[in-house]
């Protein structure tokens, strides 16, 4: 559902300097995809409530959110969640 922001691209590499956070990230990408960054972070820069982002397969919820540090080879994924009934 994010892809359709992007271009229909799933996989965005991006270049960061060291050391660099989870908010530089999206910072970055917001400056490509300002769509798909209203899409997944709320107008105080914080992750909206219905978006999950993973470093590593870590939830950044549970580490330092989005001041969580990334260093190079690191996989950052971040889903928009789905519901119905």
């Amino acid at each position: 559902m994010l892809a359709q922001h992007t271009g229909n691209r799933r996989e965005l590499p991006v270049r960061l300097r060291e050391p660099a956070t989870i908010g530089q990230l999206l910072d970055e990408l917001a400056r490509e995809y300002p769509v798909f960054d209203r899409r997944v972070r709320n107008e105080t820069g914080a992750i909206r409530r219905h978006v999950n982002c993973f470093l590593d397969g870590e939830d950044i919820r549970r580490l330092d959110g989005t001041g969580t540090r990334v260093n190079p080879g690191q996989e950052v994924l971040i889903i928009q969640s789905v519901a119905g009934g």
